[in-house]
């Protein structure tokens, strides 16, 4: 029984530091962007989305090795939504990668 208990722990140690990586991921990049994109892209500010970020990864750090806990969920959900909406807006717009790239007939793809 000590043997499968010891190998939860491990798998939920691995996910815990694997979403901080990705909390982490995401701060970095949103200080790494340009304020002037944020406004032309139409996302909020720079200094909004880095104290998010940077509250999402700090949550991340307390919870390590805590996957079910609800500060790992909102972390998550924080850096989640700044990878997928804000940071391809923001990239289109400062021209690095994005839809520009990917043009059809009826829109981007």
């Amino acid at each position: 029984m000590g043997l499968i208990y010891q190998a939860q722990n491990t798998v939920e140690l691995v996910l815990s530091l694997g979403l901080f990586a990705m909390m982490i991921w995401a701060l970095v990049d949103c200080l790494r962007t340009r304020q002037d994109a944020f406004a032309a892209a139409g996302k909020r500010t720079k200094t909004f989305w880095s104290l998010i970020t940077g509250g999402a990864a700090l949550l991340g750090f307390i919870s390590i090795g805590n996957v079910l806990s609800i500060f790992t969920v909102i972390s998550v959900v924080a850096a989640g939504v700044y990878l997928a909406d804000v940071r391809p807006a923001v990239k289109t717009v400062q021209g690095r990668g994005g839809s520009n790239n990917h043009m059809g007939p009826y829109g981007p793809w």
